[in-house]
């Protein structure tokens, strides 16, 4: 049986799981190309340590939220929207990345902007 906290929280935990797959897939591709430099940077090394990292805390925050700690959703609610907006300038930067990873950044922030909108909706808050 699901837990009514977890259940509301269902959409948030696909998505943000999602996040964390599609970074750390992210960083898996960057391991096998490392040595194409065309595709592979330092900038972009960095970048997707940055991504991993952020991804695993926001799934973290996202199920600590789901068990009804609400600092849990105050930091999930900072860091989905604080990261937004760094994918956003990453995206919309041109020459800082090549073009396949602004392509997987903004799919990352199509994953964030949905756990953003519902974790900042009246339905989530007022659980």
């Amino acid at each position: 049986m699901i837990r009514t906290e977890t259940a509301g929280f269902r959409p948030v935990l696909l998505l943000t799981g999602a996040y964390a797959g599609l970074s750390l897939l992210t960083l898996a591709v960057i391991v096998v190309f490392r040595n194409h430099p065309a595709m592979v940077t330092d900038a972009v090394w960095v970048r997707a340590t940055i991504v991993v990292a952020s991804s695993l805390l926001t799934f973290s925050f996202a199920r600590s939220a789901a068990r009804g700690s609400r600092k849990g959703l105050l930091r999930l609610r900072i860091v989905s929207a604080v990261m937004l907006v760094a994918i956003a300038v990453i995206v919309a930067l041109p020459g800082l990345f090549p073009m396949w990873l602004r392509i997987e950044q903004a799919a990352c922030g199509l994953l964030l902007l949905g756990v953003t909108v519902l974790v900042n909706g009246r339905r989530l808050r007022a659980r």
